[in-house]
This record gives C-alpha cells, sequence and structure tokens, in this order.
C-alpha cells in the first residue's frame, strides 16, 4: 500500500480520536443532545456541500429518503449522542477506549444477522480480549461504588452497538453512492435528533469561541470531511486495511485526553486498551496469518 494511503489511515484514526476530546469541549456549553445535534447538522451540510458541488446523483424514491433516515439514526444521532451522554461522567480517553469495542460487536452482531458472517474461534477470542478490557477499565469504578461512572461506562457502550448494527443494515445500501448515502443519512439523524435536543435541553446557547470551533471541527472536519475521504480512500486500500483507524482512535484519544484536558491516565486504562487491541488484533487476523507463513517458508 502506497506511503499516501497509510498517512490517511493514521489522519483518519487520529482525528476520530479526538472526536472524544472535541466533545469533552462542547459538554462544558452544551448538553449531550444538543452535541449529537450539532455534529451531525454541521455534518450533513459539509457532505451536502460536497454532493451538490460535485453533482452526485441523489436518489427519488420516497421510501429511501425514509430507510436511510432511519440508518442515520442508527449510525449517527443514536452514538454520538450515547458518547456525549457517557462523558459527562467519563474521560475523553475511557470513551475513545469503549469505541475501540466496535469491530468485536460488529463480529457478535454478523453472527448472528441472517445472512451475516459467522464468527470463527480466533474472533471469537478477540471479541472475549475485548469484554476482558472493558471490565479492566470498569474495575477502579466497581471498587470505588463510583455508580455514575460504571453506568457512564455502560451508556458509551450503547454506541459501539448501534454501530455493529448499522454495518450490516447498511448492506441494503451498497448500491448507493456512499457520499450520498451519508449526506441523506446525516440529514435524517439531524431532522430526528433536534426536536428531542430542543425540548429536553432548550434552544443551544453558544458563547464561547472554543465551543464555535469545536463545533466546526467535529462537524465539517471529522464528520463530513473525514466521511468523504474515508469513502475516497476505501477501494484503494481495500476493506480489512481500511479498519486500521479502529487500532489508532482510542490511543489518539487517551493521548489528547491527558495532554490537553488534563484528564488522569490510570494504569487500568492503558490495560483495558491493550485488551482491547489484542482482540482487534485477532479478528484482523493478519498478524497470526503472517506467522503461519513465515514458520512454513
Amino acid at each position: 500500500m502506497a506511503l499516501k494511503y497509510w498517512a490517511i489511515i493514521f489522519v483518519l484514526g487520529i482525528g476520530w480520536g479526538m472526536s472524544f476530546m472535541f466533545n469533552a469541549i462542547l459538554l462544558r456549553e452544551l448538553g449531550p443532545l444538543s452535541v449529537s445535534m450539532g455534529r451531525v447538522g454541521f455534518g450533513a451540510v459539509g457532505c451536502w456541500i460536497y454532493v451538490i458541488g460535485a453533482r452526485k446523483k441523489v436518489p427519488s424514491d420516497i421510501r429511501r429518503w425514509v430507510a436511510l433516515f432511519g440508518f442515520g439514526v442508527l449510525s449517527y444521532a443514536a452514538p454520538f449522542a450515547f458518547y456525549a451522554l457517557g462523558q459527562q461522567d467519563i474521560a475523553s480517553g475511557v470513551a475513545g477506549i469503549v469505541n475501540a469495542m466496535t469491530p468485536a460487536l460488529a463480529v457478535v452482531a454478523a453472527h448472528f444477522w441472517p445472512g451475516g458472517e459467522r464468527a470463527t474461534l480466533m474472533k471469537s477470542l478477540g471479541v472475549l480480549c475485548g469484554f476482558v478490557g472493558i471490565v479492566v477499565l470498569s474495575l477502579p469504578l466497581l471498587q470505588e461504588n463510583r455508580t455514575s461512572e460504571m453506568w457512564a461506562v455502560l451508556i458509551t457502550l450503547c454506541a459501539p452497538v448501534c454501530y455493529a448494527i448499522s454495518v450490516n443494515v447498511a448492506r441494503q445500501f451498497k448500491d448507493m453512492e456512499p457520499v450520498v448515502l451519508v449526506a441523506i443519512a446525516l440529514t435524517g439523524a439531524t431532522i430526528a435528533i433536534a426536536p428531542l435536543a430542543i425540548w429536553t435541553e432548550g434552544l443551544p446557547i453558544v458563547t464561547r469561541a472554543e465551543t464555535w470551533g469545536a463545533l466546526f471541527i467535529i462537524g465539517f472536519v471529522l464528520t463530513s470531511a473525514a466521511f468523504i475521504l474515508f469513502y475516497w480512500v476505501l477501494p484503494k486500500v481495500g476493506p480489512t486495511n481500511i479498519t486500521m483507524p479502529t487500532l489508532i482512535a482510542p490511543i489518539s484519544a487517551l493521548v489528547m485526553g491527558s495532554w490537553i484536558l488534563k484528564e488522569p491516565l490510570m494504569p487500568e486504562h492503558l490495560i483495558g486498551m491493550a485488551a482491547i487491541l489484542f482482540g482487534l488484533l485477532l479478528i484482523d487476523g493478519r498478524i497470526l496469518s503472517g506467522l503461519r507463513r513465515s514458520r512454513r517458508v
């Protein structure tokens, strides 16, 4: 794979890991549902600018739009809200580590999904390692009876569950231009989350420059621009290599949270992250298959 494609993969991983830091900044002034609304709203605007500028074909079937709106709620509005809800009580680095459970949960969802891929022994061990990592992350909270933070971890875990299900739902849209799919889905996510956010948290009032900056970056850069770049590089690197940002994002989230936000870095964070990342390597399978090939040689 060319060096420039590796650079794009690392940039995506670092960027998506940084999104948890920007969530923490936004939560200083906005409610969690407003954070989700801002991200999907700005993201939708950015994607539509690209779709219209590039003159991409948009589907005319109203049923397809309704289905994509529902997909947007599952893939964007709900997970972004779950992350923001959880980050009210846990550090951004911990949320980033929990996010790394997405591939493991995707293996579970695909195994039980009609027509989905059955989990192998190695993938099952990878899923087990992932859950061990979550338990390690939660041990200090259980020992110190920090119930609110324990619930926050579980709420945050709902986001990768949404992603794991949406990966399987996305198969029905494989005939669509990916950027058009994301634009319509983000629009549906905005339409769904906006009334709920305004009803429960009121109209968002932004007074700080850092909040506007975080909204701009998390919406336009880390949502619309990142997904446009993601789908551009996908056919060039293949579906296996494109999963690499999942390994980079939790490290980025932990480093940024500790360095920029001065969040505490505990041994359990590092051990839990190591267990989850090792599980991802087992699920990916390339390292073990490489070892087998080298032994044969």
